[in-house]
């Protein structure tokens, strides 16, 4: 299974996703889409999960998820968009983790890209930073991964260029 990742669009999507993409099987948003339009396009695109985050309002609070846990060809995954990374989880967060760790943790929220091994819970942690023009991060980014007997594999930070840069 190949998944597309990202988050922090904003209301914004930019055009190269779909190239980059392409052969993708599955697209995964960690929050903060903005304009439902962008999950609209996406889920025409390909099969689309996504959960909201503290932008996100209306129809978006009513059909998705605060945290959405599932099975990924064997790999317990959870996706939120506010979480924290190790060491420095959010109170809700670690409440979980205590209980039930996930063996992947996806969230967004901060802007900043970051793949890290937790220790203490013995999972992978992916923020894949944002890829739309509002926030402060200077790079917008996405991360794309395969998924096999629940193992993340192949993964790739991709750079689609600098926040407010609209592609030719």
């Amino acid at each position: 299974m190949r998944i597309g990742l990202l988050s922090d669009t904003h209301s914004y999507l930019d055009p190269s996703v779909f190239d980059y993409f392409e052969e993708c099987d599955e697209i995964w948003h960690a929050g903060d889409i903005g304009n439902p339009k962008v999950l609209e396009d996406l889920e025409a695109f390909k099969p689309t999960r996504a959960v909201y985050g503290n932008i996100d309002g209306g129809i978006l609070r009513q059909t998705l998820l605060l945290n959405d846990r599932f099975d990924c060809n064997g790999l317990d995954v959870w996706m939120t968009h506010i979480g924290g990374y190790p060491g420095r989880y959010n109170k809700r967060t670690r409440d979980i983790m205590k209980v039930n760790p996930p063996k992947l943790f996806i969230c967004g929220h901060s802007h900043i890209l970051k793949v890290m091994y937790d220790k203490q819970y013995d999972l992978l942690h992916i923020n894949p930073g944002a890829c739309g023009h509002h926030g402060f991060h200077k790079i917008k980014t996405i991360v794309r991964f395969s998924v096999e007997d629940a193992l993340v594999k192949d993964l790739e930070v991709i750079e689609l260029g600098l926040r407010g840069a609209i592609p030719s």
